[in-house]
């Protein structure tokens, strides 16, 4: 019995000596606590909504202002011409429009069903559907108040339309997250498990060893993952495209060119993570806590990211993938150019130059 308690406790000091995987053991449950807790929520807080008004009566402020209120909407974008929503809804700026017609309180009162246009970006039919569902409560219930229940069925009429995505195929949301998930797994994990595995096997000090440069070892590692990202970037095009009729409304090479930079910035991330670690264990646990997850729930594939605390929506800003699946959604959906998405492919590149700055840095002072 004694060397069994002797054992176990050799066994727990080896473990408490590994402090990388001891943070990684300890905070791995508290991370997905805090991120299924908080990022996984079907509510709908502070929806950025466009409001057209073609009438200016008291009716249609008191129904805008019963919408900003009510806690679900935010008024992002006040337009002064129809012509603007286009932009409104390109540029990502809402996920809502309400549109009233001229003279839709004297309508109103007559009793001769004046119309209300309800237009979502169906980009995201979940949100899309919840959006146009509280939207329609909120007028149903002002028009009660104002009417009482006598004047049943309701005289406001609310026209629903879906952009992007009239019939709401759920293949629409989750074509552009498989591309980054994919992206990710391939390029980042992969890459940094197979370095890593270089190192623990000893492999890696003979490469060094040889003629070739430290940088031509790392590029002739990642090479085949850029190869291999780009035919998977492909497959699911064309299977998205033939099987399930998922458009690319915009351009096909500026969408391969947006997945090419955010394989190299995986890839970074990838190099980065070996270049700090010893062990494929911890290459692989550190991949799924500060990958993967991340991935799934921040970065807006799945769970809209204005419903999060502020802190996870401030967090989601340094993770790649919320800025790629915009512009893939961008591009496929809502045929953007790079004048939409300009401001997200740059943050594509800064953070790809900083991951290959500090993987480079790191890599030199592994070889000292």
């Amino acid at each position: 019995m004694k060397t069994f308690w002797a054992f176990v406790k050799k066994e727990t000091i080896h473990i408490l000596r590994d402090p990388r995987t001891l943070i990684i053991l300890i905070g791995m449950p508290i991370a997905q606590v805090v991120l299924f807790g908080f990022a996984i929520t079907n509510e709908l807080n502070d929806a950025r909504i466009a409001i057209f008004d073609g009438s200016k009566d008291p009716v249609t402020i008191e129904i805008a202002d019963r919408l900003t209120s009510s806690g679900f909407f935010q008024l992002a974008v006040e337009l002064k011409d129809e012509s603007q929503l286009e932009q409104a809804f390109r540029h990502d700026r809402v996920k809502l429009a309400v549109v009233f017609p001229p003279e839709f309180q004297d309508h109103f009162f007559r009793e001769d069903s004046p119309q209300i246009q309800l237009i979502a970006d169906a980009t995201d039919p979940n949100t899309a559907t919840t959006l146009v569902a509280y939207a329609s409560a909120i007028i149903r219930q002002y028009e009660q108040e104002k009417k009482g229940s006598a004047t049943l069925p309701y005289a406001i009429q609310t026209e629903v339309r879906m952009r992007y995505n009239q019939e709401l195929k759920s293949v629409f949301l989750f074509v552009p997250g498989v591309i980054t998930i994919i992206l990710m797994l391939v390029s980042a994990m992969m890459t940094s498990i197979a370095l890593t595995r270089e190192k623990e096997l000893g492999t890696m000090e003979i490469l060094l060893v040889s003629p070739l440069k430290p940088a031509v070892i790392v590029m002739g590692k990642v090479i085949p993952y850029i190869a291999l990202g780009l035919a998977n970037v492909a497959i699911i095009l064309v299977l998205a495209t033939t099987v399930f009729h998922m458009p690319i409304r915009g351009s096909l090479p500026l969408l391969i060119a947006e997945s090419l930079l955010f394989i190299l910035t995986s890839l970074a991330l990838g190099i980065m993570i070996s270049s700090r670690v010893q062990t494929q264990q911890v290459a692989l646990m550190i991949s799924l806590m500060a990958l993967m997850l991340p991935t799934i729930l921040l970065s807006g594939f799945i769970f809209p990211i204005e419903n999060m605390p502020w802190l996870l929506r401030a967090i989601s800003h340094i993770v790649p993938a919320r800025w790629f699946i915009v512009i893939v959604k961008g591009v496929m959906l809502k045929g953007a150019g790079m004048a939409v998405i300009w401001k997200e492919t740059l943050v594509l590149v800064f953070m790809t130059l900083v991951l290959i700055g500090g993987s480079v840095r790191s890599f030199k002072l592994r070889l000292e």
